[in-house]
């Protein structure tokens, strides 16, 4: 799920609300600047993390080890 954009790095391209696939981004008017408005949204793509020209966001992997949901019987 995205974490944080940093204001301090952020150009403001908006790249980053381009590439995002549900609309979590958006550009501020007043700042200009990329904000994160429907995290909740996050489908954990990294598509914004990965094309930032400013390594501005980031991205919390927020995954673990999914165990097997099919046991195979071994060999006798």
């Amino acid at each position: 799920m995205i974490k944080k954009i940093d204001p301090q790095t952020c150009t403001g391209c908006g790249i980053c609300a381009e590439v995002c696939p549900t609309d979590v981004i958006r550009m501020d008017e007043g700042s200009r600047k990329a904000v994160i408005r429907y995290d909740e949204n996050c489908m954990t793509c990294y598509n914004c993390e990965a094309e930032c020209p400013c390594g501005s966001i980031f991205v919390d992997p927020f995954r673990k080890e999914i165990q097997p949901i099919l046991s195979y019987p071994q060999g006798d």
